[in-house]
């Protein structure tokens, strides 16, 4: 990387603003077993089904500011950022957060979040392409300080980021970004096999638990269709 290379930061509005193979060059890097995005979530059109659904917008609370970084006109990274009036749709819990700061006289919101809406799937945040003009450091600290000086320019309180990964979180530390940590819950299939496995493999208590809500769901009349393939119609999307 030639060190005299000027990147440049501007913020879209949207993903409209970034055309899908600009955007998907930086989120979506190639892998081994047959060239397959390792995370769907951050694909062009995922974040734009979010805007154009209405899911991620201005009138929900999430105004999209996505970062571009380009040298030489040349997008070399991008980041997802949105301006966030309140903490619905993260599954993050920072309202402590906010209410601490608001005792102490602040303002906590807007606050700018790079995540990915309402998916608490962790995943990388700063997206730099892997053949561009830049290193994945320069790129990151780019996009960093990008995000910092858009939260100065418009008063916002904080700049955020919400499952980012393991490295993102240690480089975020390294450049003097809080480092904070959570707990998640998973579930895992230890080769149950299926639903009789699963509740051997559980305590007396939780077996006679669980069968017990089973039997008030299907009293309740509840009917529960599973649904594949060509069998998913736009009216099932649109309830959806």
């Amino acid at each position: 990387m030639d060190g005299s290379a000027t990147v440049e930061i501007r913020a879209i509005s949207g993903l409209t603003d970034i055309s899908a193979d600009d955007w998907n060059a930086c989120a979506i890097p190639e892998v081994a077993d047959g060239g397959r995005p390792y995370y769907p979530f951050l694909r062009h059109a995922f974040l734009l089904a979010l805007e154009e659904s209405g899911s991620a917008t201005a009138r929900a609370g999430w105004v999209p500011q996505h970062l571009v970084a380009s040298v030489g006109g040349t997008i070399s990274a991008v980041a997802p950022f949105y301006v966030k009036s309140h903490s619905q749709g993260e599954y993050i819990f920072d309202h402590s957060w906010a209410h601490a700061f608001e005792r102490a006289g602040g303002r906590y919101y807007p606050k700018l979040l790079s995540a990915v809406p309402f998916t608490p799937a962790t995943g990388p945040r700063l997206l730099v392409r892997p053949d561009g003009p830049v290193d994945l450091n320069t790129g990151r600290s780019a996009l960093i300080q990008g995000a910092m000086q858009i939260a100065e320019n418009n008063e916002i309180s904080s700049v955020h980021f919400n499952f980012c990964t393991p490295e993102e979180w240690e480089f975020g530390g390294e450049v003097g970004l809080l480092q904070r940590t959570d707990q998640q819950f998973h579930w895992i299939d230890h080769g149950y096999g299926d639903w009789q496995g699963f509740l051997e493999a559980l305590s007396s208590r939780k077996r006679k638990n669980l069968r017990k809500e089973r039997e008030k769901a299907v009293a309740n009349g509840i009917e529960i269709h599973w649904l594949t393939g060509d069998a998913i119609q736009p009216e099932h999307w649109d309830a959806f």
